[in-house]
């Protein structure tokens, strides 16, 4: 392959990261080394199911990537065997899958992330991990905003009730 080609397949590398890396709500940057083919394929489907897509690509273009798109800071992670999970919809997902996962498999070391936008520290990233999903957050918000009605409804049931022993006496 000629040398114009490699340079111009890596450049498109390159900008389909840093696409990624703008559009994704949620970036998670870990070292997978140690883990075994069935291990990572496994990893692979869990984050594919919530929508994650997981990649693992040269350094070089991510460190490339990651400054195109404004993350300079993010390049001294960028060392040794290096996966990256993207999210375009999901903040909690990536984190919570791959630390989940970091818990059975101590192979998984979290390197870093970007999480809407900001470079988030391994701190922020394992508070995020804890948080419910999308849709364990909309559950406990539906069964707040429920509360009000089953109430009123339990309060006027009492009041019939109350109104019939009354009318029956």
């Amino acid at each position: 392959m000629p040398k114009e080609e490699v340079i111009a397949q890596k450049q498109a590398q390159v900008d389909e990261l840093k696409d990624k890396f703008e559009s994704s709500v949620s970036t998670i940057i870990f070292d997978y080394r140690g883990l075994t083919v069935a291990e990572v394929t496994e990893l692979r489907k869990q984050l594919r199911e919530s929508g994650v897509d997981m990649q693992v690509v040269k350094n070089t273009l991510l460190r490339r990537s990651a400054s195109d798109a404004g993350f300079e800071d993010l390049e001294d992670i960028f060392k040794g065997p290096t996966a990256i999970a993207f999210s375009e919809e999901e903040v909690v997902a990536p984190a919570k899958i791959i630390s989940e996962f970091a818990d059975d498999h101590e192979a998984i070391e979290l390197k870093g992330g970007v999480i809407e936008g900001k470079i988030a520290t391994l701190e922020t990233i394992g508070k995020i991990a804890k948080l419910p999903s999308r849709e364990g957050l909309l559950s406990m918000l539906l069964s707040v905003l429920q509360a009000p009605v089953r109430n009123t409804a339990l309060v006027v049931k009492a009041l019939a009730e109350k109104k019939e022993e009354e009318d029956a006496a």
